[in-house]
């Protein structure tokens, strides 16, 4: 298929959720009550300095993630929006869709297959 501007995609979310988990150290598209694997955890639960405890507890106050994004991640798959044109290479950049904008093209993705 062809990559042009503005053209909705699926994109793999493993690595926007080891970001995230890295990053605010919480579980991000995991199952209520599934275990954690050891380097899962080591990851999350790493020693922190007092200093860094500090941010990190700001961070987490402000980690709120959407439903529809949250259930993506579930699923491991996320749909995003290409920004750019891309060239002959085909690298191209975009952006994770969410809010009333994903709930747009849930709809419309949902209206394609069911026809």
């Amino acid at each position: 298929k062809t990559l042009t501007k503005s053209t909705i995609v699926q994109i793999d979310a493993v690595p926007f959720r080891q970001w995230y988990e890295s990053y605010y150290a919480l579980p991000l598209g995991r199952k209520k009550g599934v275990k954690l694997t050891e380097t899962e955890d080591a990851i999350l639960n790493r020693k922190r300095s007092t200093k860094s405890e500090k941010k990190l507890v700001i961070k987490q106050r402000r980690a709120k993630v959407e439903q529809g994004l949250e259930e993506q991640f579930q699923a491991g798959r996320v749909l995003a929006c290409i920004a750019s044109k891309p060239g002959q290479c085909g690298r191209c950049d975009g952006y994770v869709l969410e809010g009333k904008e994903l709930d747009f093209y849930m709809k419309k993705i949902k209206q394609k297959k069911s026809k």
